[in-house]
């Protein structure tokens, strides 16, 4: 099998000849640059720069040397742009590396801190001295009453928040007609030359976004107190969505596999909200972008979801979803047993294949292996299983455990 038939015929709950492995397909399967330098160097790969894709979780890309030597088969949309070396501008990382970071984006250093801004030179973002990756220190509506708004301007203020402001390549292109057509031509060029799955960050975020306009506090208090003002919120949000999603998918829909969609649901004990206050002010929404999605392409419909969410499970199913990531298997209801019996046959579940909390930064080789080996076996029959590990790999994780642990999955 091609790596693109093994992944979509896991999504489609078959077993394949073998199990299918994520790495850097999306912004929660990938690697922090400095691990990433690691990596390369333990498995002898000398070529190439360290280029950092997303610098809010300071996330390398992973280039085709290395997912070779380790058997991906996967491969993110972004991938197909910013080729040039002029696109692309030095930076340093924390430990004293030496980078590339997309040239678009603006980092100003302020005694020791470095700060992401945004167009209007406002500080949307901040990496402390010492730390790993950036926080968000701007919320926008932060102090703005939800009751009464009719969120005219809620577009604009979306280029006000870290998040949706600081665009990861192929996220960078405008859509009106001259960026459409660079997605479409990037998208070509990368299906051809390709048997990797390809996988399209669109985003459609419905619950976070609210966040990080009026912080998570406030936002939840809306929904408890406000749910008719919310409703209104996410309807506006929705329907800017709509718009995007029919222009990119119009662009890049006949060349991608998956369309990864984002909400972080859960904590560590649950979700951060009831399944009814989800079934109310979230699945209508949901349900409204991954049925349209479906509509205009054959790419299967994947949301990135932290935390524990399996009561949000059988929800989620019913508004659509093909399959979900990173499954979180140390929170409350993600035991893999359990989420493999109760919703094997009708999710595909893209993660849970390796703890990275506890297994793979502190573990020996050996273990993080034997761990991998156990997981494989308890998601892989039937199918309805993609490996990947729980979210991103740290900054301080092992390169011997990395390699140990894709070097497990098929063994």
């Amino acid at each position: 099998m091609t790596p693109r038939q093994r992944v979509l015929a896991a999504i489609d709950h078959q077993e394949s000849d073998l199990v299918p492995i994520d790495f850097g397909g999306h912004r929660s399967s990938g690697i922090m640059a400095i691990a990433y330098d690691g990596l390369k160097k333990a498995l002898g790969i000398t070529s190439g720069d360290i280029y950092v894709y997303d610098v809010i979780q300071q996330l390398a890309i992973v280039e085709p040397d290395v997912a070779d030597a380790l058997g991906i088969d996967t491969i993110e949309l972004g991938g197909a742009f910013l080729t040039s070396d002029k696109q692309w501008k030095d930076w340093v990382l924390p430990n004293g590396l030496r980078c590339k970071v997309p040239a678009y984006v603006d980092l100003e250093e302020r005694e020791g801190d470095w700060y992401l801004l945004g167009a209007d030179g406002r500080a949307l973002g901040v990496q402390k001295r010492g730390c790993l990756y950036f926080e968000q220190c701007h919320y926008p509506l932060i102090d703005r009453p939800i009751e009464d708004d009719d969120f005219a301007d809620f577009a604009d203020r979306l280029g006000e928040t870290m998040w949706t402001a600081i665009a990861h390549p192929g996220a960078h292109m405008t859509l009106d007609e001259a960026g459409l057509a660079e997605l479409a031509e990037g998208a070509r060029r990368l299906r051809e030359g390709t048997d990797r799955a390809i996988i399209g960050l669109f985003g459609g975020n419905i619950f976070e976004i609210p966040q990080f306009l009026y912080r998570i506090d406030n936002h939840l208090a809306n929904m408890a107190m406000s749910p008719d003002a919310v409703h209104r919120l996410a309807q506006t949000l929705c329907d800017l969505h709509l718009v995007n999603l029919e222009k990119w998918l119009g662009a890049v829909g006949p060349y991608i596999d998956v369309i990864l969609f984002g909400d972080d649901l859960g904590g560590q004990n649950g979700p951060l909200i009831s399944p009814t206050m989800y079934r109310e002010l979230c699945k209508p929404y949901h349900r409204r972008l991954w049925g349209r999605a479906k509509q205009l392409c054959e790419a299967k419909v994947m949301l990135h979801s932290c935390g524990g969410i399996e009561p949000l499970l059988d929800d989620l199913i019913d508004a659509g979803l093909d399959t979900t990531n990173p499954v979180q298997i140390t929170c409350a209801g993600m035991e893999p047993h359990h989420l493999k019996e109760r919703f094997g046959d009708r999710i595909c579940f893209w993660g849970g294949g390796c703890d990275t909390r506890d297994v793979l930064p502190h573990g020996t080789p050996q273990q993080v292996a034997e761990h991998v080996q156990q997981q494989v076996q308890i998601m892989r029959d039937g199918g309805g299983f993609v490996f990947q590990q729980v979210h991103n790999i740290m900054a301080d994780v092992p390169p011997e455990n990395v390699v140990a642990m894709f070097g497990a999955v098929n063994t």
